[in-house]
Parts: structure tokens; sequence; C-alpha cells
């Protein structure tokens, strides 16, 4: 089977997959975001060398909620947002669009 072939039976099976209700396109989006998040604690985190336990020392949590948050096996509240932007010296920016969405820690410049 040629490359032509591939593409064309690719796109037929992908118009012959049933459509995701609302219901399950809701549940991969917030999942998509969580681990987003959970991405974006690991990469500053480890931008700043910062092993979870001491993270958790500078966010006043344990390192099993870090483990949790890096996991994507945690819902972050407001106040927890607030400690990990703090202990990752950080602002964070949480972009969410229709068609695009994107978690941030943005590091603070020194004075």
């Amino acid at each position: 089977m040629n490359h032509t072939r591939w593409k064309l039976a690719r796109e037929k099976k992908a118009l012959d997959a049933p459509v995701d209700s609302a219901e399950i396109q809701a549940e991969r989006a917030e999942i998509r975001l969580a681990m987003a998040f959970a991405k974006a604690v690991y990469d500053r985190r480890k931008a700043l060398g910062l092993s979870q336990a001491e993270l958790a020392e500078r966010a006043g949590l344990t390192q099993a909620k870090i483990s949790r948050v890096e996991g994507a096996d945690a819902v972050p509240t407001l106040p927890l947002l607030r400690r990990l932007a703090h202990a990752l010296d950080a602002s964070l920016n949480i972009a969410l669009g229709e068609d695009h969405e994107e978690v941030v820690f943005v590091g603070r410049t020194a004075a």
C-alpha cells in the first residue's frame, strides 16, 4: 500500500469513527488542562533545580501533594495555585479559550 492509500485509509477511518458526546469532550478537555498544569509545575520546578520535597517545603505542602499535582491527580484550588506560584518564584498565567488552553509559570525577574 503506498502513502496516498495510507492517508485515504486514515481519513476514511476518521470519518467512520463515532463522534464523542459533549460530556466526553468536556472530560477530555478537563484532563488536558490538568495535564498542562502538571507539566507547567514540573517544568518550572526542574528549571529551578528543585526536588519535589524542596518545592513542598517552600510551598508549605507535603511531597506527596506535589507528586499528586505533577501527576495531574489533584484538582488545584486558588489558594494552592497561589502557594505554588509563590514557591516557584513565578506568576501563573492560564489562558482558556475555545481552541487554545495554556498554563505557564513566568519567572519573576530580579529587581
